[in-house]
């Protein structure tokens, strides 16, 4: 009997301790440090509003007079920022900014374009070396029903015009395509961002929509300049619609758009992007708000302090996105 007592009385805490470990403590009776204050759940937060780390944001301007010609002459107390509404302070003001540029050359080789296709590239050629310096690099890519990197981003120009030179062809478009890829390799590019397409303005078989090209360049912080080739105006085979999208594109990054039908048009397309390049001013802010109801910020440019008779145009990006592209 005196064994069977002292069995149970080493049996009965073993199992004891076996089912209590199996029972959650109460909160109170954990051991674990608690939680800071700052570490509340997500959820406890307005879900409809975004929290953004504040960084620099720059915006390149281009000011223009009533002939469209670059204006160069103005200061940082010509200019005011606002984003959503808000007055921001200028942390960076420069002109004719010195900062690389990075430029992708956006050729159509589908075939609506393939009669004046050999003028296209002989101006883009022409434009790829009165453009570039050695701090600057551009990539060539040409697109139909697929888009081709045809030269990755350089300042060599022998390797430039040999891309140029054996673009293949094809017969329908990928312009949004085009746009976005392009977008792509420039958002991890530092200083000035540019983006040149050449095309006559239709899309067939872009797997990305309209809304999406546009996003993707804005996150780039690319400027787009369009060359809208039109040999015959009143063609049946025109899209307008294409046409205004690019239009559309461009105003919407602070680019431009031009319309050509003669070589000399086109060259006359390419000079004018030359000219604007090396007159813009850079207005780089940190953001007064960090919190916000989207991930979408949108910018204006004001100017002050100059005549009342100038009849100027500022041409800037209209907005950001504090996300990135997936």
């Amino acid at each position: 009997m005196r064994s069977l007592l002292l069995f149970l009385l080493f049996i009965v805490p073993v199992s004891t301790a076996q089912v209590s470990g199996s029972v959650p403590k109460p909160p109170w009776a954990s051991t674990a440090k608690p939680a800071e204050p700052s570490a509340a759940p997500a959820a406890a937060q307005d879900d409809n509003t975004i929290r953004v780390d504040v960084k620099l944001v720059n915006v390149f301007v281009t000011i223009t007079d009533e002939h469209g010609r670059p204006v160069s002459t103005l200061g940082k107390e010509n200019f005011q920022v606002f984003e959503d509404g808000q007055t921001q302070k200028i942390s960076v003001f420069a002109k004719e900014s010195e900062l690389p540029l990075s430029i992708v050359v956006e050729i159509d080789t589908s075939l609506s374009t393939r009669k004046d296709l050999p003028l296209e590239l002989n101006s883009a050629r022409r434009f790829a070396h009165s453009i570039l310096r050695p701090v600057d690099a551009l990539a060539v890519y040409g697109f139909n029903e697929v888009v081709d990197q045809a030269v990755p981003f350089t300042a060599d120009l022998r390797t430039i015009d040999h891309g140029i030179d054996h673009l293949p062809m094809g017969a329908a478009t990928a312009l949004y395509d085009a746009v976005y890829l392009g977008s792509q390799a420039l958002e991890s590019r530092q200083g000035r961002k540019v983006m040149v397409i050449i095309t006559d303005g239709g899309d067939t078989v872009s797997k990305t929509d309209y809304q999406e090209a546009l996003r993707a360049t804005q996150i780039s912080e690319a400027i787009v300049y369009s060359i809208i080739v039109v040999p015959i105006e009143a063609s049946a085979g025109r899209d307008t619609g294409g046409e205004h999208a690019l239009i559309q594109l461009s105003e919407d990054t602070g680019g431009k758009y031009f319309y050509a039908t003669t070589l000399p048009q086109l060259d006359q397309a390419f000079r004018a992007i030359s000219d604007e390049l090396r007159t813009q001013y850079l207005l780089a802010y940190y953001p007064a708000r960090r919190l916000a109801d989207s991930d979408y910020r949108r910018i204006e440019v004001k100017l002050t302090g100059v005549p009342a008779s100038s009849d100027y145009n500022a041409r800037h990006r209209t907005g950001y996105y504090t996300s990135k592209l997936r």
